[in-house]
């Protein structure tokens, strides 16, 4: 999570965006992926950014671990694939999180409840929440 949260800071902050990162881990404890928000052009989280580094297909997502600083989003604009079903449809089993989306930009965020009616394994790392959070600063008070 110390990766992801590294990650985040990198990030380009932006007004409407929370800045995240995320490291897919393999069985073996090996980095698979990794990837911050807007890492790859204005619109892209996290998770997608490490997931589109992956081919879909690839068997060791199916025991991989998905590392990221925010819950991951249930709903995004019509075109876009919300992450939680993106991570849901990739097959992977476990995601540790730091952070519960606040109700800054979507009034429910039900990420975490969607991969765990899905069978994914969630934990929530709230004694990081602080680290994710610090790196959001430009959006101001987020506690």
């Amino acid at each position: 999570m110390r990766r992801a949260i590294d990650l985040a800071a990198l990030c380009p902050p932006a007004a409407g965006a929370y800045s995240v990162g995320a490291v897919i881990v393999g069985e073996d404890g090996d980095e698979m992926a990794s990837g911050y928000s807007r890492a790859t052009g204005p619109r892209e989280h996290a998770e997608e950014v490490a997931l589109d580094q992956l081919d879909p297909g690839d068997p060791r997502l199916l025991g991989a671990t998905l590392y990221s600083t925010l819950e991951p989003c249930s709903q995004r604009s019509a075109t876009r694939t919300p992450c939680a079903q993106r991570i849901i449809a990739a097959g992977i089993p476990r995601v540790i999180t730091a952070w519960r989306e606040p109700s800054l930009f979507v009034d429910d965020c039900v990420g975490h409840e969607q991969l765990v009616e899905a069978g994914v394994v969630v934990v929530e790392l709230p004694e990081l929440a602080d680290a994710a959070r610090s790196v959001n600063s430009h959006l101001g008070d987020l506690a």
